[in-house]
């Protein structure tokens, strides 16, 4: 990928091989084909950010994916799409589960690690309609007296910065098992009377996100094989003090909302589907097109649907599979570092009009 790219189309895409030649197994391409079509509405309607595909074009998958079998998923993606590597396609793949802890809707005792809504004063802002040449950024912030300013990260927020305004939905149990919800980006909190609820991502505040894991490798406090989910777990809870400090190097803070419907739900706004739903870059990915990975650990292997993003998932073919909920998800995604290749299928007029120009 050339150093200057930003976007898929600018990193090159080089054309792949037909959809039929790749070993899909049926029963993911018929999870995938449903994922897709619970998609195509949200596809439809989004300007694609990397470059690769222009609206119209997804109209006749589209279409036909309404009425297609579930049984012959395999026919309907190798009928409709062709398959493009982006830039040398080399894959690196982590996973996300929908986790479950302990919460209740009131402070009570046990209970005191605040989940807050997001608050009315935080910001975005389109800096493309400032000036031309910051087309697609934007930033998150407050205001403060007449400036525009940062806003409050983890350890203002851990301080109180929101305190006493009414943000909380609920409080959590355990500081620990509340960050690494954040990082998954929504959960389910189990009440104190035994039933759950759901909470899903309603933004963030605008500060980068900082992998712990990677800190705590770089600074031999963690051996490479302690690096889980689990492993970082355990090393929070060992000494409450140093933990909450190591969380903090991370100023990203998520802000959720009560779940009343189906989810999670991802960035296209619709659920995710575990071992079918992948979190991916918009600007290399078109979010909704499927993604086939084929990697050095058999469980994220085949056909997923690129329907969701993530603070860490950034550039040409990296991705973040979702696993669902319960322990055998949290164990796959909690120690998922896989590495290898990744094409993606987009639509045949996409792919004709890509190759031509090229």
């Amino acid at each position: 990928v050339p150093a200057t790219a930003t976007t898929a189309a600018e990193a090159g895409v080089v054309l792949g091989p037909e959809y039929t030649e790749l070993g899909i197994a049926p029963d993911q391409a018929t999870a995938a084909l449903k994922a897709f079509r619970l998609s195509c509405p949200s596809v439809q309607r989004r300007a694609d950010a990397s470059g690769l595909t222009q609206n119209g074009e997804w109209t006749e998958s589209c279409q036909a994916a309404a009425g297609w079998p579930d049984r012959d998923a395999g026919n309907f993606f190798s009928r409709y799409f062709g398959t493009v590597q982006v830039g040398a396609g080399t894959a690196f793949v982590t996973g996300y589960f929908e986790p479950e802890i302990a919460a209740s809707r009131d402070r009570r005792p046990g209970y005191d690690v605040p989940i807050y809504r997001r608050p009315p004063d935080l910001i975005d802002v389109d800096l493309g309609l400032f000036s031309d040449a910051l087309q697609g950024r934007k930033i998150r912030g407050r205001v403060d007296g007449n400036a525009f300013v940062p806003y409050y990260d983890r350890t203002a927020i851990e301080r109180g910065a929101l305190g006493g305004r009414g943000l909380e939905i609920a409080w959590a149990a355990d500081a620990a098992e509340f960050f690494f919800l954040q990082v998954q980006g929504s959960g389910r909190l189990r009440l104190p009377d035994g039933s759950i609820m759901r909470i899903g991502y309603d933004s963030q505040n605008g500060r980068d996100y900082v992998g712990i894991g990677k800190l705590l490798l770089d600074r031999g406090e963690l051996q490479p094989g302690q690096a889980s989910m689990q492993g970082i777990l355990d090393y929070l809870r060992a000494d409450p003090v140093r933990g909450a400090a190591v969380m903090n190097e991370n100023p990203s803070w998520v802000f959720f909302r009560e779940l009343t419907g189906p989810g999670p739900l991802g960035a296209l706004g619709v659920p995710v589907t575990g071992r079918s739903s992948v979190a991916a870059d918009p600007k290399y990915v078109p979010l909704g097109a499927p993604v086939i990975l084929s990697l050095d650990r058999a469980e994220p292997n085949g056909l997923w649907i690129a329907q969701d993003t993530g603070g860490a998932i950034k550039g040409a073919n990296r991705f973040d599979s979702f696993w669902g909920a319960g322990d055998q998800a949290r164990a796959i995604a909690g120690g998922m570092a896989a590495r290898g290749s990744a094409l993606i299928l987009l639509p045949r007029a996409a792919v004709a009009r890509l190759t031509a120009r090229r």
